[in-house]
């Protein structure tokens, strides 16, 4: 392993330069440098996020406005990328610190405070629900583009219950609302083959209820899309 040495802003960005255009590889800018690979790699990383500006911001963390880290997460929650390719497009520093973001946004729904609050409101305790509840939320919920915060803040329930609620109903359908607080893990299996067909029609009729949904949702989008496209 090379020895680590001091390199030269200058010299670190025609090293990424002369990598980027094919002309050498990441190893022998290892051995030339005297640095190890991992520093290499961070070079480009840094380089391909912010250009030649991410060698001389100060040795601090940067600082990102709250509305670049929603819009990151949000773009990267819809499927607008990878996570490499929004840390390029909002120059965040390293996935580390989005997958930070994310874990934040999907416990509070908010990356605007220094706390994650929240916003306070729709942060409150959990509250007793019923099925029919949990079920008009979720529903809700799905309708708004899994809008956790403003479910919450709308019924009056924690942040944490409505995504609680809406991935249990995604994977497992009205089934996975039921409070089975107090039952025997024997109790929640099928024990007769009726009640697993059963089961299974309930599975079957909730993913065509999910496939409807998405189809509303990317109706919905398309429409939105090219109302904008017409504006301009």
């Amino acid at each position: 392993m090379p020895n680590k040495q001091k390199v030269a802003i200058e010299e670190k960005v025609e090293y990424v330069r002369a990598y980027l255009r094919g002309e050498i590889t990441q190893g022998r800018i290892s051995k030339a440098a005297g640095v190890s690979l991992a520093s290499v790699q961070v070079w480009i990383k840094r380089y391909k996020a912010e250009g030649v500006d991410g060698f001389y911001t100060g040795k601090g963390n940067k600082v990102y406005a709250p509305k670049t880290k929603t819009m990151a997460v949000l773009d990267y929650l819809s499927g607008k990328g990878s996570q490499t390719d929004i840390c390029q497009k909002y120059k965040i520093r390293s996935k580390t610190q989005l997958q930070k973001w994310i874990k934040v946004y999907n416990a509070h729904g908010d990356l605007s405070s220094r706390k994650y609050s929240g916003g306070g409101s729709y942060m409150s305790k959990a509250r007793n629900t019923t099925q029919e509840e949990r079920l008009q939320i979720v529903r809700e919920c799905l309708a708004s583009d899994k809008n956790y915060g403003e479910m919450a803040k709308k019924h009056k329930v924690s942040y944490q219950q409505v995504r609680t609620w809406t991935l249990r109903y995604i994977e497992l359908g009205e089934s996975g609302l039921e409070d089975r607080r107090g039952r025997r893990k024997k109790d929640q299996t099928p024990r007769t083959e009726l009640e697993k067909a059963q089961i299974e029609i309930k599975k079957l009729k909730h993913q065509l209820y999910m496939a409807e949904m998405e189809r509303d949702l990317l109706k919905k989008l398309n429409e939105l899309e090219r109302g904008e496209f017409l504006d301009k």
